[in-house]
């Protein structure tokens, strides 16, 4: 599966909780490191426990929380002001409204405003969801939409992409040994096919600039031009020596 679809496709539970069961490991879905059932993982402070726990303080001591992760997503995803974001992040904290107010020089008629405006957005979201789920059911899948990957440089028309166009340009570009045809020279197309060599790379590995030319060889001989195409649509990211590679999950 996809990282974004990984992600996308994770239910509010999920979500909230910041990990999913996938098979069986436990993977966070902030960077996409997994823990497998069965193994016996140990603490920071060399205390044994199971994968469910691991992945748990891996949330905890790496991301902060799964509210953290979620919240300094972008702008695009949240629909959050920058003034709502430092609002969210007050209240999750369990300050009240004139503690708040205090802080950010407000009044606390202003802050109790932005709390009810949040509470409203809740529930419009919540019905938007659901009429979404309803829709999306009577939709073919060939004609549903793919998911865009979460650190996408700029959404725009080139991800309005249905599953039969994706699997469409996927036949055309590559062919039985993987290797591309060309690359393509449309956006749209170029989208496409970079997720789909994206793919190679695994969430929460690191790579060599060796190994990451290697696994863009099978695809291409100008690695180099895959490389940097992955990195400018935001599927791939590195040291700023180049040292180490990894999906952007």
């Amino acid at each position: 599966m996809e990282s974004s679809e990984l992600f996308w496709d994770s239910s509010i539970e999920e979500l909230e909780a910041g990990y999913k069961l996938l098979n069986d490991s436990f993977v966070c879905l902030a960077c996409g490191k997994t823990f497998k059932k069965g193994i016996v993982f140990k603490s920071s402070n060399d205390l044994l426990m199971d994968a469910e726990k691991a992945v748990n303080e891996h949330i905890s001591s790496c991301h902060g929380s799964a509210f953290n992760t979620l919240l300094e997503l972008d702008r695009k995803y949240t629909g959050l002001s920058e003034q709502q974001q430092t609002l969210m992040r007050l209240f999750y904290k369990g300050m009240g409204d004139k503690e708040i107010a205090r802080e950010l020089s407000l009044s606390q008629s202003t802050v109790r405003n932005y709390r009810f405006r949040l509470k409203e957005k809740a529930r419009q979201a919540k019905i938007f969801l659901v009429l979404h789920l309803m829709m999306e059911r009577s939709v073919g899948k060939e004609d549903r939409i793919v998911d865009v990957h979460r650190n996408a440089a700029m959404i725009d028309e080139r991800y309005a992409v249905t599953e039969a166009e994706r699997n469409e340009r996927v036949a055309r570009f590559f062919g039985e040994d993987r290797k591309l045809a060309r690359f393509p020279k449309r956006e749209k197309d170029r989208v496409i096919v970079l997720r789909e060599i994206a793919k190679v790379f695994k969430p929460g590995v690191k790579y060599s600039e060796e190994q990451t030319n290697e696994n863009l060889r099978k695809f291409h001989d100008d690695y180099a031009l895959l490389r940097r195409y992955l990195i400018e649509y935001g599927l791939i990211d590195r040291r700023p020596d180049g040292s180490c590679y990894w999906l952007v999950f």
